[in-house]
């Protein structure tokens, strides 16, 4: 299940810039808590309980890592809880920074795994290919060479294990013998791979004028009346913001605008924004099962 993935490449571009921005900046509690527990649950429909597993594995403990190294080194704050080893006051409006931009880091991750795993490497020329050519060019193959590398390599790792030159046995100085010689076939394989790369571009005319370019993207009804929704939902979550509806700090003490309609409704309609590809997801799926239903 996978359907805001089919949308246009410039629905799910300006969808992901609107989050992730919004995420990396709103440190409003109730704005980090949407964020995180929205990502959270899209990446877990993008790629099933790997996801849940790899968040709850490594994504945890950076949360509490993240939450106790501020404390250690930022003191400012008026309620004091003790005083360190060190002397410095231990403060809960440093705690409460710390959890935030941990969990606030720990969002942003979420999203940009949702990011990879919709916004192709296609997707990504499509829409940049005339405007920064080259750059979005090197952007893709970049993005496409990481995992055919680690592909190519556990390939090369697993043939040079059955003739007994793996990493995992024998002395250290044995072992640093056979990772040296897996790693200079993958370079040799990375080089040739560029240079089989660069004689298929040739051949298909890259770089000569007058070039076309296919493309299998269409932008129907469908993406605009999801573009304006985000666009709308973006707008007035980000003109809220600025006129102070979701204000919070942190220090010298924790302080934030008061609770008001105008403050709930930028709120839901963050909330709407994130949870909008998760509600793409429910809907699709109901509709399909509504048709099999028929049939």
């Amino acid at each position: 299940m996978n359907e805001f993935k089919m949308y246009h490449p410039f629905v799910n571009f300006i969808y992901f810039l609107c989050v992730i921005g919004f995420s990396m900046f709103f440190m409003h509690p109730v704005c980090l808590a949407v964020s995180l527990v929205c990502g959270f649950a899209y990446s877990a429909i993008l790629k099933g309980a790997k996801a849940v597993k790899i968040n709850l594995i490594y994504m945890l403990p950076m949360l509490i890592i993240s939450a106790l190294i501020n404390p250690a080194f930022n003191h400012e704050g008026m309620t004091i809880l003790g005083y360190l080893p060190s002397g410095n006051p231990l403060t809960l409006e440093s705690v409460l920074y710390g959890l935030g931009a941990a969990v606030m880091i720990l969002s942003v991750i979420c999203w940009f795994s949702c990011y990879n795993a919709v916004m192709t490497s296609d997707k990504f020329v499509y829409l940049f290919g005339k405007i920064i050519p080259s750059l979005s060019l090197v952007l893709s193959m970049t993005l496409r060479f990481v995992p055919k590398f680690i592909s190519q390599f556990k390939v090369v790792a697993n043939a040079q294990k059955c003739i007994g030159r793996d990493i995992s046995n024998g002395s250290i100085i044995k072992r640093a013998r056979n990772g040296i010689s897996i790693m200079s076939i993958m370079v040799t394989w990375s080089l040739e791979n560029s240079i089989e790369t660069s004689d298929s571009m040739k051949s298909r005319g890259y770089g000569l004028s007058g070039r076309t370019a296919f493309s299998i993207f269409t932008f129907d009804k469908r993406d605009r009346n999801t573009l304006i929704c985000i666009v709308l939902l973006g707008i007035y979550v980000l003109a809220g913001s600025m006129a102070g509806g979701i204000y919070f700090r942190y220090f010298p003490s924790m302080g934030s605008a008061k609770i008001s309609i105008f403050g709930i409704s930028i709120f839901t309609a963050y909330f709407a924004l994130c949870a909008l590809p998760i509600i793409i997801e429910v809907w699709e799926d109901r509709k399909w099962r509504i048709i099999k239903s028929k049939i």
